[in-house]
């Protein structure tokens, strides 16, 4: 079957899309960076899917898109006084964080390194569609190793039939967000 094309990112397409996450769908869409696929966090299945999509390595955790910090309880998260200032000063944003995830129950995505990167969106579409879906992995849509998507053509010149949608929202031209790891009580930038 042919994937969906969703030619706006409108309130009833996001619908549309939040539907096919929900049930364990993958889709391609813009997020507040660049152009990201997109599935459901707490769906084990879902993420294996996503890492097939772009051949990452599988050591690799994905970064997870949050639309709240109480989110962040859902993956047991304890945060630092540390922490707290630093999500405050940097959510939302364009800025990825990693925290201490050490529960067993998240090996699927910590990928055993016992953190993960979280990110709260400044772009309104986005954190209207995590409402909808709760907290989604969203890589950027491309095979790893090769240039980000910048529109719905591109990135389906990597995927092609084998994601259930493509949202449209015009062209992206960003950088990824930078990333921050917050680790005995300091703050590394580990990508500007």
């Amino acid at each position: 079957m042919s994937p969906l094309l969703l030619k706006k990112n409108t309130a009833a397409n996001r619908i549309v899309a939040a539907k096919i996450l929900n049930g364990g769908g993958v889709g391609v869409m813009p997020t507040d960076t660049i152009y990201g696929v997109l599935g459901g966090a707490l769906l084990p299945k879902t993420v294996e899917r996503i890492y097939r999509l772009r051949r990452r390595n599988k050591s690799k955790p994905l970064i997870v898109l949050i639309s709240s910090p109480r989110d962040l309880k859902t993956f047991k998260i304890k945060l630092s006084a540390l922490a707290k200032r630093v999500l405050k000063q940097s959510w939302p944003g364009k800025v990825s964080v990693i925290l201490p995830c050490p529960s067993a129950a998240f090996r699927y995505l910590h990928r055993g390194k016992k953190t993960l990167a979280f990110r709260l969106p400044k772009y309104r579409p986005l954190i209207k569609l995590l409402k909808l879906t709760g907290p989604l992995v969203a890589p950027s849509a491309n095979w790893e190793g090769y240039p980000p998507a910048n529109n719905v053509a591109e990135a389906r010149k990597y995927f092609r039939g084998r994601v259930d949608f493509y949202l449209s929202g015009g062209s992206r031209k960003s950088k990824p967000s930078r990333l921050i790891k917050i680790e005995n009580n300091r703050i590394l930038a580990l990508r500007k």
